[in-house]
């Protein structure tokens, strides 16, 4: 897939991995089209970018995924990368919560179903294009789950199920359909988990390009390949190595 000359969007681009992507991709002669529910950061980020377009929208929300899906089909026809980077979590206790189901359902709402809602109004578009790619953010807990972060754990599990059988789907087609799996990662969404022990989001956006110009499909980055070979020997030294105290 060509790192250049394409027209991406990312979710959640203002902040953290997102940004840090879309400041790599804007300067590698991509339109980048940032999506994100913060009006007033959003419009931070895009003065920091190049060749970016920024959409003030909420891709948990069905009526403003309609509204972008027409603005990108009718304004953006060339679109063809989708990086689906929005994402939501909570730290939280599967026995001792009373709102867990509440928490969860607002966790595999905003970073599974609302993923696989976009890209099926996006895929026609995207099947257009003579080269397209959607790429799904998930997470180094997609195949080893956290203890203090089960739901969201098992919301990248889904996603992480998804893309693989999305990739399948896709096989005949245009649309390439990428994972990347960061591990801890030093942003303001990962603050409350101890994110300032994590890599920066420009190792994740390092690795990500360099992945997608060699077609690599499933990108585990840093220590998210480590955990991801130990889980292939021994899931129950992943699991214990996951969940051991920091």
């Amino acid at each position: 897939m060509k790192a250049s000359q394409n027209t991406v969007l990312i979710t959640g681009g203002s902040a953290g991995i997102g940004f840090e992507i879309a400041k790599q991709l804007s300067a590698k002669n991509n339109h980048v089209i940032i999506v994100g529910r913060n009006a007033e950061r959003l419009q931070k980020a895009a003065d920091q970018l190049q060749n970016v377009t920024a959409i003030n929208a909420d891709i948990a929300d069905a009526a403003d995924v309609d509204k972008l899906v027409n603005t990108l089909n009718n304004d953006f026809p060339s679109l063809n990368i989708v990086i689906n980077n929005a994402g939501y979590a909570t730290l939280n206790s599967i026995v001792d919560d009373n709102d867990i189901f509440e928490q969860a359902g607002a966790e595999m709402h905003t970073n599974y179903l609302s993923v696989l809602r976009l890209n099926q109004k996006l895929l026609p578009l995207l099947k257009k294009q003579q080269e397209s790619a959607i790429v799904n953010v998930s997470s180094i807990v997609a195949f080893v789950p956290g203890k203090l972060t089960a739901t969201y754990s098992a919301t990248k599990a889904a996603l992480h199920s998804y893309s693989q059988a999305l990739r399948l789907a896709l096989a005949d087609t245009s649309v390439k359909v990428f994972e990347l799996m960061p591990p801890l990662v030093d942003t303001e969404f990962s603050a409350e988990i101890g994110g300032h022990k994590g890599i920066p989001a420009s190792q994740v956006a390092d690795e990500f390009i360099a992945s997608l110009e060699n077609d690599n499909y499933e990108i585990r980055v840093a220590g998210t390949e480590q955990l991801y070979q130990l889980f292939l020997s021994s899931p129950a030294e992943a699991l214990k190595a996951m969940n051991a105290p920091r």
